[in-house]
């Protein structure tokens, strides 16, 4: 893990009239681990923060063994906007451990989980994540 980076994490998911609010904060923590640092919920809105790089190690080691690095990089930095990048991730993978990127909303039929970084450093955080991927 790098050090010395500050970030600032901020995992989202909308929470349908059909769905257990309990399960989508489950499928939330299973990407975020134990480093949450707040939970806020209502019937539509789950929203979780962390200040910890700690909190994306579990996104950090599935991109690396589910060899997505590339993809990965690529949409976090597409969705670049100054010292922030956002990527969605299928929360029906995410419930059962697994991180799985999604190019559109579409591609997650519940709607995809949001997870926003942020940092001074965002560069380093997404070489990081997802690594330079040389040519």
């Amino acid at each position: 893990m790098p050090p010395d980076i500050q970030v600032s994490v901020r995992f989202e998911a909308a929470v349908s009239a059909s769905e257990d609010v309990d399960k989508v904060v489950k499928a939330m923590r299973s990407v975020l681990g134990g480093t949450v640092v707040s939970t806020e919920e209502t019937m539509r809105l789950v929203r979780m923060r962390s200040d910890e790089l700690a909190s994306l190690s579990i996104v950090h080691d599935q991109l690396r063994d589910r060899h997505v690095r590339g993809a990965a990089r690529r949409l976090m930095l597409t969705a670049m906007m100054g010292d922030s990048t956002t990527i969605m991730l299928n929360r029906q993978a995410a419930a059962v451990g697994i991180v799985a990127l999604c190019n559109s909303e579409r591609e997650s039929p519940l709607g995809p989980l949001l997870l926003t970084v942020s940092s001074r450093k965002i560069e380093e955080v997404i070489d990081w994540l997802a690594g330079q991927v040389s040519g």
